[in-house]
């Protein structure tokens, strides 16, 4: 039997995923954030549901800490980021496109460290019955997508590649839970998107892929520290353990996609099947990379997108918002993504 979707009201936590890469969402933190480690110093941790702490301490990487994590939850990247710039949070992990956001607005964050993935995940979605076969077809129709996130970027950089202009359709910003609602219904043609709502229209059988990120978008998330954490010499040191256990924490999730589908679907509400699609799809082919020239010049070029379209009110030089020095012997930005099979 083919399995339904859940109801959109139900897919309101999903918001809260790690992989939910932008959006100009305002929410505040959760309520009572956990407290890991011993020890004088706390290291302040920014986190989405699904993220960081949970893969953490899947990995096992939370037991030997000798000084504290504090972690506050946020829905999404903006409002994570805004904490980072007031220094209420001294680290977080965001997708490839509120960086850019937060230095069109001159934001006090500095990219620390970086992440190379896939873009399968990043796709724009059709209904399973739509005659819409090839991107060009998408000029005049109607696409649901947030604003200001990957998807946003993926969506105008897939138009570009067919030889269309995002003014060439009918952009309808939604949030991921109105999206789905409006296309299912039939309210809009197509939705750009990314894992693992793209996983779960797939899995549910209520869509197929028109195409994907590949190719077009970098497959890169970061994690994003306040300046005045990296000023601080103990809490430098701090960050740089903290990301050194991410980075093993994602090598486990490469050598047990199955036992981090059933943390993350705990953790999120997805159903494990999709949970692991998603892992399978995007979460596992994820490398740790340097913060690099090429990362640069890559963000840089979705800033100007963004800017060209005066979604960004100014010219960003986004170099001017990195930091190099927690790279170590780490490979280049555009090392190849790692590779797992679909279910």
């Amino acid at each position: 039997m083919r399995r339904r979707l859940l109801p959109a009201a139900l897919l309101l936590p999903f918001a809260l995923l790690l992989t939910a890469c932008g959006g100009n969402s305002s929410a505040e933190t959760s309520a009572g954030g956990r407290t890991d480690g011993k020890g004088s110093l706390t290291l302040n941790v920014g986190d989405q549901k699904g993220g960081s702490e949970a893969v953490l301490e899947a990995a096992g990487e939370l037991k030997t800490l000798d000084y504290k994590i504090k972690w506050s939850t946020f829905t999404s990247g903006p409002p994570l980021l805004e904490a980072v710039n007031a220094g209420a949070v001294d680290i977080g992990g965001v997708g490839n496109t509120p960086p850019v956001f937060a230095a069109g607005a001159d934001s006090k964050i500095t990219v620390v460290a970086a992440w190379h993935g896939t873009s399968k995940g990043d796709a724009v979605l059709v209904p399973k019955n739509s005659r819409l076969s090839a991107v060009q077809q998408l000029k005049g129709r109607s696409i649901a997508v947030a604003q200001g996130s990957s998807a946003h970027y993926q969506l105008v950089a897939s138009l570009n590649k067919a030889g269309l202009k995002l003014s060439d359709v009918k952009v309808k910003y939604l949030q991921p839970a109105d999206a789905l609602a409006a296309f299912t219904s039939g309210k809009v043609d197509a939705w750009a998107v990314w894992d693992p709502y793209t996983s779960q229209v797939l899995q549910g059988g209520q869509g197929r892929v028109l195409t994907t990120g590949d190719g077009v978008t970098n497959g890169l998330t970061f994690q994003v520290a306040a300046p005045s954490a990296l000023k601080d010499k103990k809490k430098a040191a701090a960050v740089k353990d903290y990301l050194e256990r991410l980075r093993r924490a994602q090598n486990w999730v490469y050598a047990h996609p199955e036992a981090w589908a059933k943390v993350w679907a705990k953790d999120t509400g997805l159903s494990y099947e999709v949970a692991l699609a998603a892992v399978k799809r995007t979460n596992a082919s994820r490398v740790p990379v340097a913060v690099d020239k090429s990362l640069i010049a890559s963000e840089q070029q979705i800033a100007d997108t963004f800017t060209s379209l005066k979604l960004i009110p100014r010219k960003v030089n986004f170099g001017d918002f990195v930091d190099t020095e927690f790279n170590g012997d780490l490979p280049p930005s555009t090392a190849t993504p790692r590779v797992l099979k679909e279910s």
